[in-house]
């Protein structure tokens, strides 16, 4: 596909996403958490419990969130909203701007919640929001590391190749790693797979549906929640 092509309409939904997650939801994770960090219901913010362990629970919970969002987003009618980050029909780090704002809203919404019943540290939700942000991009490079440093590093964070094989076109490969941060979640629920089928090579990503440059167009990728079009994929193998 052109690359100046997709790197402008990703920018462009990147545009249209930052308006919503940065000036409306990606600063109020924060905002909620300076807001609720008195509250007498948090779970998380009782002086009995010592501030590293209320930290490190903290980040591992929202980014646990995230998981359980993203197996949300492929194994329910949200999927309609999510696969236009999957219609990318290949694979870089703009794909990681490819994001719907209705899908931004659903996962920001889901972390708020979250933050607002466990009153976290501050210090742990700006890193986790931050973490994610770089993250995002990481694991949409199109890069391999050498094997020996990936088969390691997968077990704690997700490196590209991990991520790489939920863009497969196979609906049974789009349905492992969802991890966002921390790679485990997937060794620990089951979801993890190592290698695509064809190998990283030969491996398709995308839509079989969405390989044309039809779904490059800005209008396009913001309509396409709305027709409905694709089958879900489920969180376990088809």
């Amino acid at each position: 596909m052109p690359l100046e092509r997709r790197w402008t309409r990703h920018g462009l939904i990147l545009l249209l996403s930052t308006l919503f997650s940065t000036t409306a939801l990606r600063a109020t994770p924060v905002a909620i958490a300076l807001a609720v960090s008195d509250s007498r219901f948090g779970l998380l913010n009782k002086a009995a419990l010592p501030l590293a362990v209320r930290w490190i629970v903290a980040v591992l919970v929202l980014d646990f969130t995230r998981y359980a969002v993203h197996w949300c987003l492929h194994a329910t009618r949200l999927w309609h909203v999510h696969q236009v980050h999957h219609s990318d029909p290949d694979f870089d780090v703009s794909t990681g701007a490819r994001v719907h704002p209705l899908e931004v809203m659903v996962l920001q919404g889901a972390n708020i919640a979250t933050i607002a019943l466990l009153a976290p540290p501050v210090s742990a939700v700006l890193f986790v929001e931050l973490a994610s942000a770089v993250q995002s991009f990481f694991s949409h490079a199109n890069v391999s590391l050498p094997p020996s440093i990936d088969r390691w590093l997968h077990w704690l964070f997700v490196t590209p190749d991990m991520h790489r094989i939920h863009h497969s076109a196979q609906v049974a490969e789009q349905s492992r790693n969802f991890s966002d941060v921390f790679g485990f979640w997937d060794h620990m629920f089951g979801t993890y797979l190592a290698e695509p089928a064809s190998g990283h090579e030969q491996m398709m990503v995308g839509l079989e549906e969405c390989q044309d440059e039809s779904s490059l167009g800005i209008g396009w990728m913001l309509m396409r929640p709305f027709r409905g079009t694709g089958p879900m994929v489920r969180s376990r193998s088809q």
